[in-house]
């Protein structure tokens, strides 16, 4: 999943990072407090966020494309949410929760997406309307 985040000075600061999806709407990810996106996002929460696969052919993306908020989890809420942060059929290593607090180097941090659109091949023999394009994944709630 690519980040995209606000400096300060209002440029954009794109930043890759591995995450876990939980419930339709969540993303949850491990970053140091330090980093520049994890910064960003402490004065500014509001981010854009791409998913997708970088190995397929050309002609054969797949992406989902989603504002959301973030925010790093709460000391007190990490036992609360391991379960699906890291939940080891989705490929995650299991952090413990005293991995990610206190003098620890990363944090927790989850997106909750507001909304969401799919990118549809041009050549969808459906959607296709003859170059790639976005649309609303409905219905969204």
């Amino acid at each position: 999943m690519t980040l995209a985040t606000l400096d300060p000075d209002g440029r954009p600061r794109l930043s890759p990072v591995y995450y876990v999806p939980a419930r339709h709407r969540q993303l949850y990810w491990v970053s140091s407090p330090d980093a520049h996106h994890s910064r960003n996002l402490a004065e500014r929460p509001e981010l854009e966020l791409v998913i997708f696969d970088s190995t397929v052919r050309v002609g054969g993306a797949e992406a989902l494309y989603a504002s959301a908020t973030a925010r790093r989890i709460a000391d007190d809420d990490l036992e609360r949410v391991a379960g699906e942060a890291f939940d080891p059929s989705r490929g995650a290593r299991a952090f413990a929760p005293e991995e990610l607090r206190g003098d620890a180097d990363l944090r927790l941090y989850v997106a909750t997406m507001t909304a969401c659109e799919v990118l549809v091949r041009g050549g969808d023999p459906v959607w296709g309307r003859g170059v790639d394009t976005r649309l609303p994944a409905e219905p969204w709630a």
